[in-house]
């Protein structure tokens, strides 16, 4: 029989969800609604005078070849992200939860990156493949390959998500690692019994038993790559060479605060924010169907 909690009248349950409700007003649902109306306008630099032109934002950013490739970078981009942040991860998190001794302090270690902010993360990366001083950079020299993120947008793009995906991992490894010592241990040694190997094992059971897990990261870290990695690439490669890096939350930034096109910016800042709806709302129409509760 369901238990449900009930309240005689309607001011304590108002106070508990107040707190949210307030926080989600001011720094979502404000912020929001001033980026849709912001849009509707071009207001001069100075913000003293502005002039209405409808749809004419929309209109010009849907026309312009510039925006239209950052489409194209922001997916390329948040696909090997996303691959590059759950994939380790979830071999890392394998690995310790088949190991004795030492446990402990290799979850630690793997634990450490995830206390990084994305900005010194950037940095961190920057120095080690810098194309005069930079440790790696000098070493792919010595093999006879001349690295140069600074002009070769490929290894620009490498870059970036290698710096991304980097402290991603220790947060995917958490979840992953929490999923897997929740897999009931009896079921894995009947398969055993029965003669099914480590990896026929992880395919048809555990595997299937923590996609509710994998599904969750899958949308927060895409989540992750569209909004949080700003720091990484503004750090890195400010959005080049020749826009090979700008995504569409970095060109949101480029063109409102760099370019002062205000206008543009929060048409910018409302495609943004549908796009990223509608591909939540695909995700759990189409790829829930997959997993496993």
């Amino acid at each position: 029989m369901e238990k449900r909690v009930t309240f005689r009248g309607w001011l304590l349950p108002l106070a508990l969800i107040a707190p949210q409700v307030i926080i989600s007003a001011v720094f979502f649902f404000y912020p929001a609604g001033q980026a849709i109306w912001q849009s509707l306008f071009i207001p001069d630099p100075f913000g003293l005078s502005a002039q209405f032109v409808g749809l004419g934002n929309f209109e010009y950013l849907l026309s312009d070849p510039f925006y239209r490739a950052s489409f194209l970078t922001t997916a390329i981009f948040s696909i090997l992200v996303t691959l590059c942040s759950m994939i380790p991860a979830l071999f890392l998190a394998v690995i310790a939860d088949r190991l004795i001794k030492g446990s402990g302090l290799y979850r630690t270690l793997l634990i450490w990156p995830y206390a990084v902010a994305p900005a010194v993360a950037g940095v961190l990366w920057l120095f080690m493949f810098n194309t005069r001083v930079g440790v790696i950079s000098w070493y792919l020299g010595q093999l006879g390959y001349d690295w140069n993120h600074v002009l070769n947008g490929t290894e620009a793009m490498g870059l970036v998500v290698v710096a991304s995906a980097w402290g991603r991992i220790s947060y995917n490894f958490l979840f992953f690692f929490a999923a897997l010592q929740a897999v009931p241990r009896s079921v894995i040694e009947a398969a055993a019994i029965d003669g099914a190997h480590f990896w026929r094992r992880f395919f048809t059971i555990v595997l299937p038993l923590i996609t509710p897990t994998a599904f969750f990261l899958l949308v927060v870290n895409i989540v992750y790559a569209f909004f949080e990695t700003f720091g990484v690439i503004h750090t890195i490669t400010s959005g080049g060479p020749q826009q090979s890096t700008t995504i569409l939350v970095y060109k949101v930034f480029a063109d409102g605060f760099v370019g002062q096109d205000l206008g543009s910016s929060a048409a910018q800042s409302v495609i943004l924010l549908f796009v990223v709806g509608l591909l939540t709302v695909v995700q759990f129409k189409f790829i829930e169907k997959r997993v496993h509760y």
